[in-house]
């Protein structure tokens, strides 16, 4: 699915696992929206993502999450 936002730029929900997360992919989480700001590759294909709120959480290989994506500018 996507949408447009402010800004007249297309945002996509995709699914996304720890091999597929990216910085800037914004997740709900609880009912919060959190951006993932930067990760960490662990052992076995887990992955650390550190949202720009400073949070914490550790996406294991075979976590699933939508996730809303913008799209990179060029």
């Amino acid at each position: 699915m996507s949408a447009w936002v402010p800004g007249g730029t297309l945002a996509s929900s995709i699914e996304i696992t720890a091999a597929t997360v990216q910085r800037g992919d914004v997740i709900q989480l609880g009912g919060r929206t959190c951006r993932v700001g930067d990760l960490f590759q662990l052992p076995r294909g887990a992955k650390q993502l550190v949202f720009e709120s400073g949070e914490l959480l550790t996406m294991h290989a075979r976590t699933r999450f939508v996730a809303v994506r913008m799209p990179r500018r060029r």
